[in-house]
């Protein structure tokens, strides 16, 4: 067995191949990648679930993008060392492509696909989750609640007054019926409709999208 980044490997042509960037030939590690990409987001996506109760689909699919994103896995790759793994052509070794952050995340992901073909998910998932722990508990801690109750602790807390919500619009087939929803704020003044399958979804991205504008204030 050979331990790779924490995981003694019972197939070491897995790993090899995980470390191997097309840049250095065949048997390159872009079918892991997919693979490890997969795996990376449900390991996330199951991990905030648990920790979030409360959380919507859009805070939790919003918290994931920022643990996923290219330059997160970059980090947590070189945290590895694992760009002092790669095996890289000649020309990527020339332009430093063991630094190159899509390089390092692509890499993660293969390994994370490697782990996963080599003892399956939950040796997998034990694994992997740790190196994420860190970046979920520095989340901010209002990723748990949904965004009309964001948006009104953001007013109280400046003594400004509630949101209001307007129904707009209603349209479609009973089984299939929309509805356009406008958020209003008072003090300061911002107003964003938004649409959904459900009176309540409706309200939650209309919040979110008010919400979003008065955290990137206005130019002037």
């Amino acid at each position: 067995m050979i331990d790779g980044f924490g995981h003694p490997f019972r197939d070491p042509d897995l790993l090899r191949r995980a470390l191997r960037h097309r840049s250095a030939g065949p048997a390159h590690n872009e079918r892991l990648e997919f693979l490890g990409d997969a795996l990376v987001n449900l390991i996330v996506a199951q991990s905030l679930y648990e920790h979030w109760p409360r959380a919507d689909e859009g805070a939790l699919t919003r918290a994931r993008a920022s643990l996923v994103r290219e330059s997160a896995l970059a980090e947590v790759a070189r945290r590895l060392g694992l760009g002092e793994a790669l095996e890289l052509g000649p020309g990527e070794l020339k332009s430093g492509g063991h630094r190159r952050d899509s390089i390092l995340a692509d890499t993660l992901e293969a390994v994370v696909g490697a782990i996963h073909l080599d003892a399956g998910f939950e040796a997998c998932r034990a694994i992997v989750l740790p190196w994420f722990e860190p970046a979920i508990q520095a989340l901010p801690t209002d990723v748990g609640k949904d965004a009309k109750t964001r948006l009104q602790e953001w007013l109280q807390a400046r003594q400004l007054p509630r949101p209001e919500y307007t129904l707009i619009d209603t349209r479609g087939q009973d089984h299939a019926r929309v509805f356009r929803v406008a958020c209003e704020t008072r003090e300061p003044a911002r107003r964003e409709e938004a649409e959904a399958s459900s009176m309540r979804a409706a309200e939650q991205a209309a919040a979110e999208l008010v919400l979003a504008e008065l955290l990137e204030p206005r130019d002037g």
